[in-house]
């Protein structure tokens, strides 16, 4: 699946286009070396747990690719710079991890693989787009607030998305201030 762009031209992106595809099997190790270069930033805010977090396996990643729940943006040459994936938790569209390169980063990629999450649940009858994040971080809640997520309230919580953050908090994520977003489609 290819987002419409026409800035697409004999098989190629532009170099400041958004392409963003389905991620093949292929791509996997690029998105765990996504991952480690977009934790790093972390290291500026005194996180350096999140910097060093685990970025996950290609296992892990290719069950997402596979039930094709992995989004990658791409550059002219078809590489990954960003990627987005979701599973459904609580009857919603929920952002397992997105993730852009920091040389990429600022130019609506992660956004547009949001979008791309957006469509994809609308098309399935899913209501809303969940995810969780840091209060604190300015590419987190501030940034997803102006995408129009906004913080779920502990009673509205539903079961699976109470898990996610159960199992957040014994990996120590808490240690920085932690919220569940939601926003509806």
């Amino acid at each position: 699946m290819r987002c419409k762009n026409p800035a697409r031209r004999s098989g190629r992106a532009s170099r400041n286009a958004k392409v963003i595809r389905l991620a093949r099997p292929d791509d996997l190790p690029a998105l765990i070396d996504i991952e480690r270069e977009a934790g790093r930033i972390f290291r500026d805010l005194d996180m350096a747990a999140i910097a060093d977090d685990d970025p996950g396996s290609v296992a892990e990643l290719s069950v997402y690719q596979a039930d094709d729940r992995a989004w990658v943006s791409v550059d002219a040459d078809d590489r990954p710079v960003a990627y987005l994936v979701a599973e459904v938790v609580d009857g919603h569209a929920h952002i397992e991890q997105v993730s852009v390169r920091p040389g990429h980063a600022r130019r609506g990629i992660g956004r547009a693989l949001i979008e791309t999450l957006a469509v994809w649940a609308a098309e399935r009858g899913l209501p809303a787009l969940t995810l969780t994040t840091f209060t604190e971080v300015p590419w987190n809640a501030p940034y997803y607030e102006r995408l129009r997520f906004r913080v779920v309230e502990d009673a509205e919580i539903g079961d699976g998305l109470r898990d996610i953050r159960r199992s957040e908090a014994a990996r120590g994520l808490d240690a920085w201030p932690r919220v569940a977003m939601i926003r509806p489609l």
